[in-house]
């Protein structure tokens, strides 16, 4: 079964963190200055978890979270957007379910991350031993949970087991500095992490960063595309992306909207872009409409909040006009 089937099966296994966001409130609000905050799920692998069963899939998350108020408050997040945490482990101690502080304004934005001991890093091998691959059409994963151990061999542990269960690997590279000793190694892992997937979607930064400079990023993901059969997404902020796929490239634009914040776009980007193909929409179509969904989020309050619809990302593409060229 080819790349493409296997993914219209439109069930997912998603590996990473669950966390709470907390956003100042009201919008605009400066985190130093606000009285009040609006929570809500969040996290990469959760928000694209939630992307996906909007938009008419289905998701299981694996990945752990803390033993306390806030890791229930996650859990019972993931029952109310309807993703599968059969496989989020609690655990005890000392780790903590992952906070972000985040403000919902484009200038001066702040975003305040708590990571210190994160739970999400607990995954171990036996999690994913429990995990049957062959039920999923795909294995999801961002670049976050190769950030630390146990977590990082758990993760490459997946990905052999969804290789020999034939089930293809969608990787966002997700870039986060501070979880990292240092650049130099999170291109080591990237690099090796890479030559398992099938899809690799990340910006210019990230590929730079696998690439050991950005001046290489560009050559880098040309050459990651020469495996057949294998997707790569290079996103370009403003000036959109270029995708490889199946011996060509070809150049998408983004959709102009007026932002309330920065944040959600690249979960939203790869929940819509994965969720239009497995309805059977082209690689070209689905790019398109992943770059909608990423518009439409960073017009919102909240990522897994904010994550539309199928009749909101219908309704946004007929009434938008259109992706704006691309300029690099």
């Amino acid at each position: 079964m080819g790349l493409l089937d296997q993914i219209r099966q439109n069930k997912f296994v998603i590996i990473g963190r669950a966390g709470i966001d907390f956003y100042a409130d009201p919008p605009g609000t400066r985190t130093e200055e606000a009285t009040q905050f609006f929570s809500c799920l969040g996290g990469s692998s959760a928000n694209i978890g939630v992307a996906i069963v909007k938009l008419g899939g289905q998701a299981a998350l694996v990945t752990c979270v803390s033993d306390d108020a806030l890791g229930r408050l996650a859990l019972n997040q993931l029952a109310q957007y309807g993703i599968d945490a059969t496989h989020v482990r609690s655990v005890g101690g000392e780790v903590r379910t992952s906070l972000a502080v985040v403000e919902t304004r484009i200038e001066d934005h702040q975003s305040v991350i708590y990571r210190n001991n994160a739970a999400d890093f607990q995954m171990n091998d036996a999690d994913i031993d429990q995990v049957d691959m062959g039920q999923y059409g795909a294995l999801i994963t961002t670049g976050t949970v190769l950030a630390a151990q146990p977590s990082r061999n758990a993760t490459l542990a997946a990905f052999r087991k969804a290789k020999a269960a034939g089930i293809p690997i969608i990787f966002d590279i997700d870039y986060r500095p501070y979880s990292w000793n240092s650049g130099a190694e999170a291109a080591s892992v990237y690099f090796e992490a890479a030559q398992y997937c099938d899809i690799i979607i990340g910006n210019d930064d990230e590929f730079g960063v696998m690439a050991g400079s950005k001046a290489d990023g560009f050559p880098l993901a040309q050459k990651l595309a020469q495996e057949p059969g294998r997707i790569i997404v290079y996103k370009k902020g403003e000036f959109g992306s270029t995708t490889f796929y199946d011996g060509r490239s070809f150049d998408t634009g983004i959709f102009r909207v007026e932002a309330l914040k920065p944040t959600g776009a690249g979960d939203s980007f790869l929940g819509a872009f994965i969720a239009s193909l497995a309805a059977g929409q082209s690689v070209e179509d689905s790019v398109a409409r992943g770059s909608a969904a990423a518009a439409i989020v960073v017009s919102r309050v909240g990522c897994a909040p904010a994550m539309p619809t199928p009749d909101e990302l219908n309704s946004f593409i007929e009434t938008h006009s259109g992706l704006s060229p691309v300029h690099a």
